[in-house]
């Protein structure tokens, strides 16, 4: 299958990662060359990763990275797509525009999806002249690790391209499940009020940064404290997904807690500025308690 991929961030470099490493002809589209560049530079380094854990073979990696192209057009990118995965930046203004593009240029039969982890699937099927084949298909952050897809029917999505897509997912090794198209979908709608209460907690000096991730752990089984994850999904997108589901169902539990917004208002957004409720060393994966946060209370 013919499978355009646009944003080439690090949703969109892991979608590309596992549709080509699955078999499928993959074109990755963004509008820097640059993150291009990065974007290849990032598979080639986790598919070295899979080399050395002995999951995947060097011909295998070779084969992979061989079925990768890049292109800075959505025009060009799209032309030849019997699927197109959008990837970008979760700022619906945005996402209707590029899905308006992609309708004006993919082939008739091409179905439409978003990788979007709380926007309206309906909303953005209206902004094309098919919503009967737009649909959500909400990966998992690292994607070539998580198997989760989180597939979402739009209003008008149709019971084909719904099989379609959870098929496609099992067949990469995924395991793909069906939810309706409500704010937040289930992931997040269950996810970020989570996440916010933690935030909460800590505003409310309940609890310091290790002390509740640690409770967390702990006590809950998570992998991650909630915290820590907030800080790799990006604080900006956590807080961009509470305002959806804020506005989606208009109730005061799905309120951004007033530290999320100060925290993204300074541009203290996790891993990838290099603070948030942590500090993170450039080139590692190791961290520590943020310095605003490292105070005893």
């Amino acid at each position: 299958m013919n499978i355009s991929v646009i944003g080439a961030g690090q949703m969109g470099n892991g979608i590309a990662h596992v549709f080509a490493q699955g078999g499928h002809q993959v074109t990755l589209i963004d509008i820097a060359q640059a993150s291009l560049d990065k974007a290849i530079a990032t598979i080639a380094k986790n598919l070295d990763r899979q080399v050395a854990k002995g999951t995947l073979t060097a011909a295998g990696k070779d084969a992979a990275l061989m079925r990768i192209t890049t292109s800075t057009s959505t025009a060009d990118g799209v032309k030849d797509a019997e699927l197109v995965v959008e990837a970008a930046t979760e700022n619906v203004e945005l996402k209707l525009k590029i899905f308006k593009e992609i309708d004006a240029h993919a082939p008739a039969g091409c179905i439409l999806a978003t990788n979007t982890s709380s926007i309206s699937i309906t909303k953005i099927a209206a902004a094309t002249a098919r919503p009967a084949q737009v649909i959500g298909m909400h990966f998992m952050n690292p994607v070539p690790v998580m198997k989760l897809v989180e597939v979402i029917r739009g209003y008008n999505t149709t019971d084909a391209v719904t099989k379609a897509v959870m098929d496609l997912g099992r067949a990469i090794g995924k395991v793909p499940v069906e939810v309706h198209d409500y704010a937040g979908f289930v992931a997040n709608r269950i996810l970020m009020p989570m996440i916010n209460e933690a935030i909460e907690t800590l505003f409310q000096g309940v609890g310091g940064v290790e002390e509740i991730d640690t409770v967390m752990k702990l006590g809950m089984a998570h992998p991650m404290g909630p915290l820590q994850l907030a800080d790799f999904i990006g604080l900006d997108t956590c807080l961009a997904i509470l305002r959806v589901l804020h506005d989606g169902f208009g109730q005061p539990k799905y309120a951004p807690c007033p530290l999320l917004v100060q925290m993204v208002t300074a541009g203290k957004l996790g891993v990838k500025s290099g603070e948030g409720f942590y500090s993170y060393t450039a080139g590692s994966k190791e961290s520590k308690v943020a310095p605003a946060f490292a105070v005893a209370s």
